[in-house]
């Protein structure tokens, strides 16, 4: 039916249609957009999460606190060679033995506090907690150039540190509770120095203790933290004598002065103590330790010493006078002093010289 106006009728159902048309149009735009912006803000977080230098960091840091310590040495920029440690001026001979999961202490509350950009150096700082110690680090990253679409990246200063470790008093010592030998890390080798230090890498960040415990020597520990990427950490742990090792020193040297005493003479060969007179003896003399020395040990470089320690033996001696040719019996104290040093043999023995002087 045609209209008033004389053109033909639109039914009412196209009219419908054509509208919904016009509006259909803006609303596909705009759910598009919103795709793009959601695909956008989802490869910002990816990358955020994945890819970019604090996800680099904290990649490092879970395998760390995992102990995955192979799979941490494997992140590009990590491992070292002698040539970049004496660059640094580092020792090129840094054992590789706390490069393990039995030396790492727990890490753990790592995250990111701040992050900057100088050209390609991206900083990247990061707070944690290791062994209960809080600490903060800060590690330079780079990009890592490769054929990868992805963004890739590798530390530009490597996080391993050198623990240049000095222990007296003992050849074995433990880090974190793992037994090290100095022979079995030294780059002398069953040579080695027992009072030189040892350079050891260890993982930054990371807290280590190092403590002695054996049969002769001892020590609460010393911890240190260590915080800094590529820098020399000095440690020194000075090993105290056991109570058992001061005992067994104490009946050698007991045992020794006795066996000085069996000597019949007035001046007993190796002893630190004698008699002396002006005429001949008559018979004999016979010695007795009558006060046994009270020995200490104290730390003398690489071994021990045992300081002044006073004692007495007592003489019994029958003397002939060159003049009248009469016979006396002469018993008397002798004060002397005992002292001695003490080497530890690679074996773990302890070698003891007594010596000492009459007073």
């Amino acid at each position: 039916m045609d209209n008033a106006g004389g053109g033909p009728a639109t039914p009412e159902g196209v009219r419908g249609a054509r509208a919904r048309r016009r509006f259909e149009i803006p609303a596909i735009i705009l759910i598009g957009v919103l795709l793009v912006a959601a695909l956008g803000a989802g490869a910002a977080s990816l990358y955020r999460e994945v890819y970019s230098p604090r996800a680099f960091v904290l990649h490092y840091l879970d395998l760390l606190q995992e102990r995955r310590t192979a799979d941490a040495l494997a992140i590009p920029g990590v491992a070292v060679d002698s040539a970049q440690l004496e660059a640094v001026g580092l020792p090129a001979t840094a054992s590789e033995a706390l490069l393990r999961p039995d030396s790492l202490m727990p890490l753990t509350d790592a995250r990111v506090v701040d992050e900057s950009s100088d050209g390609e150096t991206t900083r990247v700082t990061v707070s944690y907690t290791a062994g209960g110690y809080a600490g903060t680090t800060r590690f330079d990253i780079e990009p890592d150039t490769g054929a990868s679409l992805l963004p890739r990246w590798r530390f530009a200063r490597s996080p391993l540190s050198v623990m240049d470790l000095s222990v007296e008093g003992s050849m074995r010592f433990a880090v974190n509770g793992f037994e090290v030998d100095k022979r079995q890390v030294s780059a002398d080798g069953a040579d080695a120095d027992p009072s030189a230090a040892l350079p050891l890498l260890v993982f930054s960040p990371g807290l280590y203790s190092v403590a002695v415990d054996t049969a002769i020597s001892s020590t609460p520990g010393v911890a240190v933290l260590a915080d800094a990427p590529l820098a020399g950490i000095p440690v020194d742990v000075q090993a105290q004598p056991t109570t058992e090792f001061i005992g067994v020193v104490q009946q050698r040297v007991e045992d020794f002065l006795t066996a000085c005493a069996e000597q019949q003479v007035l001046q007993p060969t190796g002893c630190p103590f004698g008699f002396t007179v002006r005429n001949r003896i008559d018979d004999a003399p016979t010695w007795s330790i009558v006060q046994q020395p009270e020995v200490s040990v104290v730390p003398d470089g690489a071994g021990w010493r045992i300081p002044d320690a006073a004692a007495k033996a007592h003489i019994v001696v029958d003397i002939r006078s060159i003049f009248d040719g009469s016979v006396r019996t002469v018993e008397e104290d002798v004060d002397f002093t005992v002292d001695g040093q003490i080497t530890v043999q690679p074996d773990g023995s302890a070698s003891i010289l007594v010596g000492g002087s009459s007073d």
